[in-house]
């Protein structure tokens, strides 16, 4: 039977959800081996990013719009939203005094909502213009969203939260991930949904080269540096080799 849009967004969004248990993953990795392997993921989601935001979502949003500004405004508005979220953050954390400042974990988990809900503006509105391109726009959230997970639940763990209480938490923060896809499908109605590719391409440029790309920069073996350039290249090659052609 085949999925209606709707039915495709609803489970895009779930399964993007049940992601988040894949922290629970480094409870069965010794820390040595942990360490050596989320620093390559990060790199690997970093390119796909990158790539699923230059060769997806703002090709199809190009074509929607036309060739004026209005693509690339929305791209550029992408990237100052998420500016403005993580500044609002960090001022709201640091302006507490010492002793009543909310636990790095809570602060992870707000943003951690705020991301899911965008994310799933983006798998809803994908998915709305066409079910591939839903499909690559999930395939390029988790592969940022696995080794996210993995860390945000290590630093839970790290923080003082329980195991059992941090895979609960970190499950929860997942939940508007569903809330932004159904708001995609709803506002298809009366928007141009294909304005909210290019936000979300620059929603995942900001991530990629303010969040990600920089934790690629910081380790002082040259070996180390040229592994993760390659898979950071690597992600890049394999959204490209899957973009259409023409």
């Amino acid at each position: 039977m085949e999925l209606s849009t709707l039915q495709w967004i609803v489970v895009a969004c779930v399964a993007m959800s049940l992601l988040a248990l894949t922290g629970a993953v480094t409870l069965l990795l010794p820390p040595k081996a942990f360490d050596r392997v989320v620093m390559p993921l990060v790199a690997i989601a970093a390119g796909t990013l990158l790539g699923g935001a230059l060769f997806h979502l703002l090709p199809p949003a190009v074509a929607e719009t036309g060739d004026g500004l209005v693509p690339y405004i929305m791209v550029a508005a992408g990237v100052l939203s998420f500016v403005l979220l993580e500044q609002i953050l960090q001022w709201q954390h640091s302006r507490r005094p010492a002793s009543r400042r909310r636990p790095l974990g809570v602060i992870i988990l707000v943003t951690d909502g705020v991301h899911n809900f965008i994310d799933g503006l983006a798998i809803g509105s994908a998915f709305v213009i066409d079910t591939r391109l839903g499909l690559i726009t999930w395939l390029v959230i988790a592969a940022h969203e696995v080794p996210q997970e993995i860390g945000d639940y290590a630093v839970l763990v790290h923080s003082g939260w329980g195991r059992k209480s941090a895979l609960a938490y970190n499950m929860l923060s997942s939940l508007p991930v569903l809330l932004g896809g159904i708001v995609a499908y709803a506002a298809a109605a009366s928007i141009n949904i294909a304005l909210l590719l290019p936000f979300a391409a620059g929603n995942f440029i900001y991530v990629a080269m303010a969040d990600l790309v920089p934790e690629l920069t910081t380790p002082p073996a040259l070996r180390d540096r040229v592994i993760l350039t390659a898979a950071f290249i690597g992600g890049l090659l394999l959204l490209l080799a899957l973009a259409p052609i023409g």
